[in-house]
């Protein structure tokens, strides 16, 4: 039994760094939202818990061991006196309850994500990024913030079987197998939302592919969902963390 604690204790350190380091990641990018918009990770083990952002730290200061654990209720685990940003409990346990796969879920409020969330159209086929994702991508309607319980329902049925979503008026979505994978989702999100916009920053006259091109990119994309590109890009942005602040880590 101390044998299997040890492993599980182990497997949530992990799972700590991981996701301390996304915090770190989004903050590098600009895409935080000052104590603003949440990540979680699913713990490891049988308990359903998984670890949220405290309220009150901006991402740049994010770091393994202020993580929150908090179960399905969105009560801390292990400090009753842990502040979660409730917003972030509504969407976070709305994901993890309905898939056993979205181990790690993201939620940003970014300029150009939530520009195009605005955009009657949504995200266009217009850029190799955004073909990639566009065929796992859903849509969420806007019902204002995310406080009522009632509103998991919705949000989870329109996410279905999707890797991540736009919720309109609002932001991005992503989820993932692991923090590594939830990343990289993201990312391409983020960065065919940010094309996009430049892209119609000069007109509407926009280059669209032929038919049946943009769901052969989404179907040659495969890895970018499963979990097997993540694997081989989380070492190299990892090492690039700890060349600025390894911090994250404690």
């Amino acid at each position: 039994m101390h044998a299997r604690h040890s492993e599980l204790d182990e497997a949530e350190r992990r799972v700590r760094v991981d996701l301390a380091a996304l915090y770190r990641l989004v903050a590098l990018e600009g895409w935080d939202d000052m104590i603003f918009t949440h990540i979680s990770a699913r713990v490891p083990g049988p308990d359903h818990h998984f670890l949220l952002n405290p309220y009150g730290l901006m991402f740049e200061e994010i770091t393994a061991s202020s993580l929150v654990k908090v179960d399905l209720e969105g009560r801390p685990v292990d400090d009753p006196n842990a502040i979660v940003n409730p917003a972030g409990f509504v969407i976070h346990s709305a994901v993890h309850m309905a898939r056993d796969d979205a181990q790690c879920v993201m939620h940003l409020h970014t300029d150009d994500g939530a520009a195009v969330s605005a955009r009657a159209e949504g995200l266009l086929p217009i850029t190799q990024h955004a073909m990639m994702v566009r065929g796992a991508l859903a849509y969420h309607d806007y019902e204002g913030v995310a406080l009522d319980l009632d509103e998991r329902e919705r949000l989870v049925a329109d996410l279905g079987d999707k890797h991540c979503m736009l919720l309109r008026n609002h932001g991005t979505l992503a989820v993932g197998p692991s923090c590594a994978g939830a990343w990289l989702v993201m990312y391409f999100l983020e960065r065919a939302c940010t094309m996009q916009i430049r892209a119609q920053a000069g007109g509407d006259n926009l280059s669209i592919p032929n038919q049946g091109v943009p769901e052969k990119v989404h179907e040659q994309s495969v890895s970018l969902f499963d979990g097997r590109a993540g694997q081989f890009t989380w070492p190299t942005l990892l090492r690039k963390l700890d060349r600025i602040d390894p911090s994250y880590r404690n």
